[in-house]
């Protein structure tokens, strides 16, 4: 039989004494009461295993919205990095009115595997605006290919950026300076201006921006990526990112009311 009267009464005592008078401490349970409490609670959780599921649930409900508002708020710290940078390479419709930035790594497979999903959205929605930002996190081979692929920017902006782009990423294999240096080439890239380019402050600089946004987003991996106030991270599909376009779309929120 279920002790419902028994841990509502334990439920009182507490409140009782917890909500004293203002300037009186709380009152202390003596050992029996302890005791007494433990058991009605340990015996109301193993017969109502759900309230732990119920509460774990809740919890990370709360967790995730008050992670998504302190992003929220990173966001708007550094909004205009993130946007509207120097150092960022922009496709898709560079006056749209919705913007998605996409973080990513050429080594990065679950970054190869939305360059699809990227083509698509960019197709089907004449309005995005596409940033692209390197985060080279997967080591020295990632580091070198967004050094050649940060002074190719340089060159080259919009489609062919973008199929410079989709050359290195969508290739097969480990990708480092002599894969992307190939892809360069293979694009039309003025390879003296690029060797130049490539020794840029401008390039250290880019790196050192994009890693100062990755920290103030908690961005740990790539793929990630930021619509509106919202971080998205993850290889989240299709079909996710363009609700959360169109969601943008309509009421300048990832997610309408």
């Amino acid at each position: 039989m279920q002790r419902f009267p028994a841990t509502a009464a334990a439920l009182a005592l507490l409140a009782g004494a917890f909500m004293a008078a203002p300037h009186a401490q709380a009152q202390q349970f003596n050992d029996a009461q302890k005791s007494e409490i433990g058991k009605i609670v340990h015996e109301y959780l193993v017969k109502n295993p759900e309230v732990l599921r119920e509460a774990i649930s809740e919890l990370d409900k709360r967790q995730k919205a008050e992670e998504a508002q302190q992003r929220e708020l990173a966001i708007e710290s550094v909004k205009k990095q993130i946007f509207d940078s120097k150092y960022q390479v922009v496709v898709g419709n560079p006056e749209g009115k919705v913007t998605l930035v996409e973080f990513f790594d050429y080594n990065c497979g679950y970054c190869k595997k939305t360059l699809d999903d990227l083509a698509k959205l960019a197709k089907e929605n004449p309005d995005l605006r596409i940033v692209l930002r390197d985060f080279p996190v997967l080591g020295q081979g990632s580091m070198e290919a967004a050094q050649v692929a940060m002074a190719v920017a340089k060159q080259f902006q919009g489609d062919k950026f973008w199929a410079f782009h989709q050359a290195l990423l969508g290739a097969r294999g480990h990708a480092g300076k002599e894969q992307a240096l190939a892809a360069a080439r293979e694009a039309g890239v003025d390879m003296k201006k690029l060797e130049k380019d490539m020794k840029s402050p401008d390039i250290r600089a880019g790196y050192a921006e994009v890693m100062h946004i990755a920290d103030k987003l908690s961005l740990t991996g790539t793929p990630s990526w930021v619509v509106g106030k919202e971080v998205i991270v993850g290889a989240v599909g299709y079909s996710e990112l363009s609700k959360k376009i169109e969601n943008f779309r309509k009421c300048g929120k990832t997610a309408c009311g």
